[in-house]
């Protein structure tokens, strides 16, 4: 399939690589044109602009941090929907707010294009070894023609209806519980390394019992050993996601009062100059207000 590819942060990278290993053509584009340079070699071709990389395209995947780098780059001048073919898909595989989804599906279908919603669970190890969870939504023939991509970049992909700003709600959700995650198990972390307990046993106690998920085996250890750099998930994008969020849940009427705390946790991170650390790190705040070293 021929496919264009937008954003190449640490994300990105990982799954342009598995695009190409999958035997996609693949054409990328990054605003730091220096982090294309590793996919050369593996057969991509490097666009010099957004509607390059747009240009014959199939389907072109955006994966960017935030809403304003999405739109910047798909409706400003030579953007994603100036750009692309009728008939085209636009796959976003960002997490962003429901409310951009929205007015994306209603751009392209103006414009003759599909648009599709596919946010992705997984930290840039998972996506550089293609174990990604696809959490995918849009037109049931566009979910189809992506299947193959979305198979290059995940170990599972689940479909969430035909309205695209759906797979987003998912998303935003599945971020919540994980941001709920850091913060508790921190609070907990904090009590009994207080108490003198070993954390790194406690962990162990939690993960062999009621606790034996992914979420809490790898978080966890990064909280014990304080592994909070490099960052495989800024704490400001965590900010970010806590944000759009409350965002949703405002739009819905859906009060999420441990949302509004977890912002300001966050927010205490970010004051307390924790802005590119690992979000995993709002799992050690509460150690520093207990007093722990």
């Amino acid at each position: 399939m021929k496919v264009g590819f937008i954003g190449l942060g640490r994300m990105g990278i990982g799954m342009a690589a598995n695009l190409l290993a999958a035997g996609h053509e693949l054409t990328v584009y990054n605003r730091s044109a220096d982090k294309a340079q590793p996919l050369l070699a593996r057969g991509a071709r490097v666009a010099a602009s957004v509607a390059q990389a747009c240009s014959g395209a199939q389907v072109v995947i955006t994966m960017l941090a935030d809403d304003n780098a999405l739109q910047a780059v798909a409706c400003g001048d030579g953007g994603v929907l100036a750009s692309l073919g009728g008939g085209a898909i636009h796959v976003s595989m960002s997490t962003i707010s429901v409310d951009l989804s929205r007015r994306l599906a209603r751009s392209h279908a103006e414009a003759g294009q599909r648009y599709v919603s596919a946010p992705v669970f997984g930290r840039p190890d998972a996506a550089a070894a293609a174990r990604l969870f696809v959490v995918a939504a849009g037109a049931a023939d566009a979910l189809d023609e992506c299947a193959p991509l979305f198979e290059a970049v995940g170990q599972r992909t689940f479909r969430f209806g035909d309205r695209p700003d759906a797979a987003n709600v998912v998303k935003l959700g599945g971020n919540f519980l994980i941001a709920s995650v850091l913060e508790s198990l921190g609070e907990a972390m904090a009590l009994v390394g207080k108490a003198g307990v070993d954390r790194a046993a406690y962990l162990q106690l939690l993960t062999s019992t009621l606790f034996d998920a992914p979420v809490y085996r790898n978080y966890g250890g990064l909280i014990v050993d304080r592994r909070f750099e490099p960052a495989g998930f800024a704490a400001a994008l965590g900010l970010k996601d806590i944000g759009l969020a409350l965002d949703a849940a405002e739009d819905l009427r859906v009060p999420m009062p441990l949302a509004s705390l977890l912002r300001d946790r966050f927010l205490a991170l970010l004051a307390q100059g924790g802005e590119q650390l690992d979000w995993s790190a709002i799992g050690g705040l509460a150690a520093r207000d207990a007093a722990l070293s």
